[in-house]
């Protein structure tokens, strides 16, 4: 696996180390060791899949606070989608910026969302398919997210959203005292 660091304190983009003959590839999803060895957190309680049926469905942004913080492993395994995390971990040196990827089954490169950021995504194709990696359960009074479209972020989207959620089109504008975002291990 191939960790390489984005303009997020502590988010990687992961490439797949694969080996390759007549047949296709082999490579490693995940090594507990590998990421540890790179100061990742290794722990995961679920494995989360999702299906977007139409381009132009955005998904986020999302984020647990407290004990229930969570690091995602996003990967791309069906179309593309555009990848998005905002920092709001308000004592790191990246705070309040965001930073986008494309994931695809193509590409198959992987996010590592670290605790303390917001997640998001906008599907580019039809039958999008993500698979994610979560290292604490869902805890839906620690769930919090920002809108997609909050001017103190100004997230460039790829394309117009064309589906959404009733939740994540009415988040409230970010604000600290909500948001509760405090403090990160690590950070």
């Amino acid at each position: 696996m191939l960790f390489s660091d984005t303009p997020i304190k502590g988010a990687k983009i992961i490439d797949l180390e694969n080996s390759a003959d007549d047949r296709g590839f082999f490579a490693r999803l995940f090594c507990s060791s590998e990421f540890k060895a790179s100061g990742l957190i290794n722990s995961f309680v679920q494995i989360n899949n999702s299906l977007s049926t139409y381009p132009g469905t955005l998904r986020g942004m999302h984020y647990q606070v407290g004990e229930d913080a969570e690091v995602k492993v996003v990967r791309c395994i069906s179309g593309s989608l555009f990848d998005v995390i905002v920092d709001l971990r308000p004592h790191s040196s990246s705070y309040k910026q965001w930073f986008g990827v494309e994931l695809s089954d193509e590409n198959r490169k992987m996010m590592y969302v670290p605790q303390g950021c917001a997640h998001g995504f906008i599907t580019l194709e039809p039958n999008t398919e993500a698979l994610y990696l979560v290292s604490n359960a869902y805890s839906p009074t620690s769930e919090r997210g920002i809108r997609y479209d909050d001017p103190l972020f100004s997230i460039k989207w790829p394309i117009a959203p064309f589906e959404l959620s009733e939740k994540d089109s009415t988040w409230p504008d970010f604000c600290e005292d909500y948001h509760e975002v405090k403090s990160f291990k690590g950070f």
